[in-house]
């Protein structure tokens, strides 16, 4: 929501919304982050790895990158899903398995 202005001073030429904004955080020991869109908190998921690691969230309207503050290496990107509150983190998908069990690449048969 904009914020309130002075009197008869809601003309929406002169009202200007900023869409950017980047905010300094911490990630939490359960590895997440929140943040406040459009009065609502959400809780966007990082991973536990990071858990107490310094982050930088640059937010353009409900698009937000999660940025390592000491690094600068892009932890998350993603688009806010205003429905939803949590944003769990997309785990990375197992190696392939083939039939016996092992993890042998199926185009070289290397392990």
């Amino acid at each position: 929501m904009p914020k309130a202005l002075p009197g008869n001073s809601r003309d929406p030429h002169t009202h200007i919304r900023f869409r950017f904004r980047f905010r300094h955080d911490r990630i939490d020991k359960t590895g997440a982050v929140t943040l406040r869109v459009n009065g609502r908190l959400h809780h966007i998921g990082v991973g536990r790895t990071h858990a107490r690691t310094h982050v930088i969230l640059l937010i353009d309207d409900l698009h937000v990158r999660i940025i390592n503050a000491i690094t600068g290496k892009l932890l998350r990107d993603l688009y806010i899903d205003p429905s939803r509150d949590a944003k769990p983190h997309e785990k990375t998908p197992e190696p392939a398995k083939c039939r016996s069990g092992s993890f042998r690449c199926p185009e070289t048969s290397h392990w």
